[in-house]
């Protein structure tokens, strides 16, 4: 089994920080939108750089979707810049309107994603987030786990042509991703080859995912694991292909069971090779308070409770 380290703790919010920054030295039409979080969503160094090119709406959020389906038009590459709670739920008839039904070229930044914003609770935590954006046609949707893929996935939305929505967070997690890979939208990510079940994690729950791997392979138990960065489009070539080696699936995420992940891996071996499945996802709940540790524990969303559907799920077999 192959083993991970990392050198560092680091936010995956300044990975999108450091990706813009690289995306826009590449691409003159690259601009940013921000709703009064620059500070939050690591945009200070794309301002300092480019201050022509940044536009600071204040807490408008509807008003910025707008303003970024417009400069699509005049071919500007816009990036919108808050938090994944009033990204998508406060402007979602925005983005449905404005840019998915138009296929604009803007790409939603959103920031403190799922339980790990904290302290802040349910009214800014957001776990439904990945089942609003993927359900809207062309859109694509993005949940990348460490600083080093978040900053490879925000320049290769740069490079995409079309609506994309890119979910990351406000919490230290381990770095262990490489600093030169390419990022490939749609190409789910092999990390352990294994045969007796796959666990399926995406965003923060795939270090979880691998520190699960480590407990259940000292138990003989071999778990092959697959990061999904990208929900939309799913690849359901390797999912597939996964599955029917080992014959059962866990999926981790920090999202609702209902619309997440969870449920499209599901959907895609309904069709394809139905097979045991469980969740490790919140259950149909909002968040609370507290710190994300906690919160993470509280709710279901570490590497024992991946360790324990695993069991359960081979048992299933």
């Amino acid at each position: 089994m192959k083993k991970y380290t990392f050198t560092e703790k680091i936010d995956t919010r300044s990975g999108f920080g450091s990706g813009l920054l690289e995306a826009a030295k590449q691409n003159p039409n690259v601009v940013g939108l921000c709703a009064d979080l620059t500070g939050s969503l690591k945009m200070d160094a794309f301002q300092k750089e480019f201050p022509d090119r940044f536009f600071q709406v204040g807490i408008a959020e509807a008003n910025m979707i707008g303003l970024a389906a417009g400069m699509t038009i005049g071919g500007k590459i816009p990036f919108t810049g808050t938090f994944a709670n009033f990204s998508t739920g406060r402007v979602y008839d925005q983005i449905r309107q404005s840019v998915a039904y138009s296929h604009k070229n803007v790409k939603i930044a959103a920031s403190h994603a799922g339980l790990t914003l904290g302290e802040d609770g349910a009214t800014h935590q957001i776990l439904e987030d990945l089942g609003l954006m993927k359900m809207l046609p062309g859109m694509v949707v993005i949940n990348p786990c460490d600083f080093n893929q978040t900053k490879a996935a925000t320049i290769a939305a740069a490079n995409y042509y079309g609506p994309v929505y890119l979910r990351f967070g406000r919490p230290a997690v381990p770095n262990f991703t490489p600093s030169d890979q390419k990022f490939e939208i749609g190409k789910a990510v092999l990390l352990n080859e294994g045969s007796d079940v796959t666990i399926f994690a995406t965003g923060h729950l795939v270090w979880e995912a691998i520190l699960a791997g480590e407990k259940l392979f000292e138990q003989g138990i071999n778990a092959e694991i697959i990061n999904i960065h990208t929900i939309k489009p799913l690849d359901v070539e390797a999912i597939v292909k996964s599955a029917k080696k080992t014959k059962c699936v866990v999926t981790a995420e920090e999202h609702n069971y209902i619309g997440g992940l969870g449920e499209s891996v599901a959907g895609a071996l309904a069709r394809n090779f139905p097979c045991p499945i469980e969740f490790v996802a919140t259950n149909d709940t909002f968040g609370e308070s507290g710190t994300p540790d906690q919160l993470m524990k509280k709710y279901g969303l570490t590497s024992e409770n991946i360790i324990e559907a695993t069991k359960k799920v081979i048992s299933r077999k």
